[in-house]
């Protein structure tokens, strides 16, 4: 992860239906206009985007302020912003 600040896209998770054994690629850099995954944006900067691989279906909680502790998923860090 960088040293930089991420963009936050939104005080909320993503809620999004994952689909057993499919890799997801979610945003840590905040720019994509694809949230909560990963369109590119990131490109020239220090961020890279973090695979998310579903181990079932059913609803996934992303982050959407891109400082939690727990990668891709929400951690509720974004309460205290």
């Amino acid at each position: 992860m960088s040293t930089k600040q991420a963009v936050i896209a939104q005080k909320a998770p993503f809620a999004v239906n994952v689909e057993a054994g499919k890799s997801y690629w979610w945003c840590a850099c905040g720019k994509s206009a694809s949230q909560p995954f990963c369109d590119g944006s990131h490109k020239g900067s220090d961020f890279s985007p973090v695979e998310y691989k579903a181990k079932e279906s059913g609803p996934v909680y992303f982050c959407g302020c891109k400082n939690s502790s727990n990668g891709a998923l929400c951690d509720g860090t974004h309460k205290k912003l």
